[in-house]
């Protein structure tokens, strides 16, 4: 098993198929979109199997695909199929905006998806428009609706920004009663195309203290391993609420993670500024046990949370969009 230098194992990757997204998410991008990379500079369909493999090989036994939205790759279903066929992971997941995903949830759950993470802040169609800069609520709700109809483990990420759809808070939490789905809520972050905007009046805490307001009974779970969310259930409820603290960065000692960008940089920790340029390992004629000593080195040399690997950036201040690094 792969471990870094701080003995945590690794895991866990999480493959960006592309930079690209069809929504505009206030705390993602802003308003006029980014300056999307030339297609010749992403992962190709093979170099990304040969990446899987070599990352298997390793020891990477759950992969996410993300993106930007995968779903806009026109061949990303040929490389979920491909992926699942070549059996190198205990689990494969994905994480989506829902815009694009319900053609494809019927063949996902034929495949054996382990779980599908469905980004969606309100249900609310005017704050949906609000917060996504589009008119796109109701080809969420019904791959939604889809993914509960054929079972698959679903999980709702919801980003609440100040003064945008703090109202939504208890809506979104009000799922766990009724669907066995978890929904869990994520601190912003800097990682929107402009940077860090000042403090964020939804952190932890104040979720905590929100929720409890309204679920006095509210429990706390046991965690999985290396979770990054902290668990809880109100008993009654079908499913789970998660507050994930990813701009406090508490969970960072048990981070079993790396990460891989649409355009092959290797990333060990969201903050950080990236380690390795497999792409170009790639192209320019590596073979496998190269560019595996390589990210070998990489992984011995990660920083010991994301506030560290945020200092090592010294001037690179965090600015980037999620949708260039995987989200």
């Amino acid at each position: 098993m792969l471990t870094d230098n701080h003995h945590r194992p690794i895991n866990y990757l999480r493959l960006a198929v592309t930079d690209r997204c069809n929504l505009r998410c206030l705390y993602c991008m802003p308003k006029q979109g980014l300056d999307w990379v030339p297609r010749k500079q992403l992962l190709s369909f093979e170099e990304i199997l040969r990446l899987l493999k070599v990352f298997s090989d390793l020891g990477i036994t759950k992969l996410r695909f993300t993106g930007g939205e995968p779903f806009l790759r026109k061949d990303f279903m040929k490389l979920v199929e491909q992926t699942f066929s070549n059996n190198w992971f205990e689990k494969i997941a994905i994480t989506t905006n829902g815009t694009l995903t319900a053609p494809y949830i019927k063949r996902l759950k034929e495949l054996g998806i382990h779980s599908i993470n469905l980004s969606l802040d309100t249900f609310n169609r005017e704050r949906f428009e609000l917060m996504s800069r589009r008119d796109d609520f109701s080809a969420v709700m019904n791959s939604f609706e889809l993914l509960l109809q054929h079972e698959i483990p679903t999980r709702i990420n919801a980003v609440i920004m100040e003064g945008k759809n703090e109202e939504d808070i208890f809506e979104l939490a009000e799922l766990t009663k009724d669907f066995p789905v978890d929904v869990r809520f994520i601190e912003e972050m800097p990682f929107n195309g402009v940077g860090q905007k000042g403090r964020i009046k939804w952190n932890q805490i104040a979720l905590m203290e929100k929720l409890r307001s309204h679920y006095p009974a509210m429990i706390k779970v046991q965690d999985e391993p290396h979770s990054t969310s902290y668990n809880y259930h109100v008993p009654g409820h079908l499913g789970n609420i998660g507050i994930i603290a990813a701009y406090t960065r508490s969970f960072c000692g048990t981070c079993n993670r790396i990460r891989l960008t649409p355009q092959g940089m290797m990333k060990t920790c969201l903050y950080d500024e990236g380690k390795i340029q497999l792409r170009d390992l790639l192209r320019s004629g590596a073979g496998d046990e190269s560019m595996a000593k390589e990210i070998i080195d990489a992984i011995h040399h990660r920083a010991k949370n994301g506030f560290e690997a945020e200092q090592k950036r010294g001037t690179l201040k965090v600015s980037e969009s999620m949708a260039t690094i995987g989200g």
